[in-house]
């Protein structure tokens, strides 16, 4: 839904959207609160706000707050993309591993933009259903299932794997039917998406 632009600055506006996104927000949702491309370059300059990539900017005086890296990384995503694979594995806390690289799937379409994508990101193309995604405090997410057939079909070391699935259905985050799907699956070689 889009939301009319403001004709006057809101900071109450401004703030109530950052806040939900760990003191981070967009130029596009600052120009929903009012903000022109003017005034927040005054605020850029003003030290109020800055820079955190390409249109995606932070309140300096918000706490810092766990998995705001993310945060500015769904952001550049214009808020489309999903963290996946290995990512949301470690969101789901069904690994102790941590990903030298940040996970995202974004949808197909995406294959044909010609756009820089940051350096720690990669970047997996699939239309998500509703079904396929949760959210982890301020992040979207891949759910447990999804999660766990995407590291599969990726090739995630079988023992992560394991431990994974293990840990999803002590944690009732998965059925055990769910995890057997799934094993069969990756005996015939993945599930084709």
């Amino acid at each position: 839904m889009v939301v009319p632009a403001r004709t006057s600055p809101d900071w109450d506006a401004l703030y109530g959207l950052a806040e939900a996104q760990r003191g981070y927000f967009r130029a596009s949702q600052a120009a929903e609160a009012g903000y022109s491309p003017q005034l927040l370059a005054k605020y850029l300059r003003n030290g109020r706000v800055v820079r955190a990539r390409r249109g995606v900017y932070r309140l300096v005086h918000f706490p810092a707050s766990e998995n705001e890296d993310l945060v500015e990384l769904w952001l550049w995503s214009d808020r489309v993309g999903v963290f996946s694979h290995d990512t949301a594995l470690a969101l789901h806390g069904l690994t102790d591993a941590l990903p030298a690289m940040v996970h995202m799937t974004v949808p197909r379409s995406w294959r044909r933009r010609h756009i820089v994508v940051p350096s720690v990101l990669v970047l997996h193309y699939a239309d998500l259903g509703e079904r396929d995604r949760g959210w982890t405090g301020a992040v979207p997410v891949t759910v447990p299932a999804r999660t766990l057939r995407d590291a599969i079909e990726a090739g995630v070391d079988p023992t992560i794997i394991a431990a994974a699935a293990r840990d999803g259905v002590q944690r009732n985050l998965l059925a055990p039917a769910e995890v057997r799907h799934l094993v069969r699956d990756a005996r015939k070689g993945g599930r084709k998406r």
